[in-house]
């Protein structure tokens, strides 16, 4: 059994985080940090962990920890590795933004592996540290990356995607409150979203010559979890060949799969799951994509992350039913 460590463990991503650790066969959570819940239970603040779990969140951090989490806001992971120091054995996964590009995977001693295991899945087995990329980047890049990697992205590419409410953590604000959110629909940061920056940086890893724009229209839904992407650009050849370079990027795939049928959200929400569906009308090709964005999109994906790391079964702890009912 590996000794897991949590920053950061009030939030949403941090509650499932906890919630697979639990059901996981290779893993004990040895602390949950937290400065604002310290000496509470963690089922007080994650109230579908009732008799689960007895854990107490703290405000003690073991340093030799064989993982450790860091579920913060973004911007704060870096200042917290800069003021703690941690064994030279603990590795460590970061749900932020903090370290995801290439011009910030550094930290000291530290070089941080962007964590998408269907982009580099290699090189995240033998990471010590690891950027678990967006949500949004998550379900955008899957649509894209066989094209790429066969260098087939010809033109600008227009994403239209939509979020559920616990896209926004649980912070309240106007725009997350039941009463704004219900029954509504509205777009945010059009155009200037922040994972563009690392869809394009691994769209450029596999096809260095894309000088195209990718032009995303990020949306809030009235629904609580899971993105659903469309993605559409010029594309000339048929259906069957773009059908034919997917099936083949994602042969050994663990939990990404394409999809003959159309696709809707319900079939991957609570699984690590994303579906691709493809489409094709004149000259324009349709990729749909769509995960949970809690899971695949955040902690299930770093649960993956983590057994990559570790050699454990790449699905261990992850074979989750969908919320279909």
């Amino acid at each position: 059994m590996i000794q897991v460590g949590i920053i950061g463990g009030a939030g949403y991503t941090a509650g499932e985080l906890i919630r697979l650790l639990l059901n996981h066969s290779e893993t004990e959570i040895n602390f949950v940090f937290s400065t604002s819940n310290a000496g509470n239970k963690v089922s007080k603040v994650h109230q579908d962990l009732v008799g689960s779990t007895d854990l107490m969140f703290s405000s003690e951090i073991n340093p030799d920890v064989d993982v450790l989490f860091l579920c913060l806001g973004h911007g704060n992971s870096k200042a917290f590795l800069e003021a703690h120091t941690f064994s030279s054995s603990t590795k460590i996964i970061d749900l932020s933004n903090d370290f995801r590009l290439e011009v910030d995977k550094k930290l000291e001693d530290k070089v941080f592996v962007y964590g998408l295991p269907e982009l580099q899945k290699e090189a995240i087995k033998k990471a010590k540290y690891i950027a678990n990329p967006g949500c949004f980047a998550t379900a955008i890049q899957l649509a894209l990356l066989p094209l790429a990697q066969v260098k087939l992205i010809k033109d600008d590419i227009h994403v239209n995607a939509v979020t559920g409410a616990t896209g926004a953590g649980t912070s309240l604000s106007k725009t997350t409150q039941f009463t704004w959110r219900d029954n509504n629909f509205s777009y945010y940061k059009p155009f200037t979203h922040q994972h563009l920056e690392e869809i394009n940086q691994s769209v450029k890893q596999l096809q260095s010559d894309f000088n195209s724009d990718i032009i995303f229209m990020p949306n809030r839904g009235n629904f609580s979890r899971g993105i659903f992407a469309t993605i559409y650009t010029k594309f000339e050849g048929s259906l069957e060949d773009v059908k034919a370079v997917c099936q083949e990027y994602y042969n050994d795939a663990a939990f990404t799969f394409i999809s003959d049928e159309d696709i809707h959200l319900k079939q991957v929400v609570n699984t690590n799951k994303c579906l691709i569906h493809l489409h094709k009308h004149d000259n324009k090709l349709l990729i749909t994509s769509i995960v949970d964005n809690l899971l695949k999109g955040a902690s299930g994906q770093a649960i993956q992350n983590m057994n990559l790391m570790f050699g454990f079964p790449e699905t261990e702890g992850l074979q989750l039913k969908a919320n279909f009912f």
